[in-house]
């Protein structure tokens, strides 16, 4: 499908906090997410690359040895089997996307 609405995907509650709506292409993973001030994805990694654009509100991120408050406009690249973990400094809203789509992250 080339094109579709993602206000009509469902909602997954991954942690508490971060609800997204998740969607593919062949190559790629897109989640879209809507983040609670205050929750958190505690560190960890995985072996596909990550870039994370924060399009309202504001995210500490740490990448690596790394800590940055990122927010509206702003951009996180996370390498392969690189460690992160992202805390919510208020509400707001994030894009990330995955190369390639693992096969254990909701559609």
């Amino acid at each position: 499908m080339a094109f579709f609405d993602t206000n009509a995907l469902e909602v997954w509650e991954r942690r508490p906090g971060w609800r997204g709506r998740f969607y593919r292409s062949e190559a790629m993973r897109f989640s879209h997410y809507a983040f609670s001030a205050g929750s958190w994805i505690q560190e960890h990694h995985h072996s596909n690359e990550g870039v994370g654009y924060v399009s309202a509100g504001e995210l500490e991120v740490t990448v690596g040895a790394e800590t940055h408050a990122v927010g509206p406009g702003g951009v996180a690249i996370v390498a392969p089997d690189q460690r992160h973990s992202v805390r919510a400094l208020s509400d707001g809203r994030a894009l990330i996307a995955s190369h390639p789509p693992r096969a254990d992250e909701p559609r």
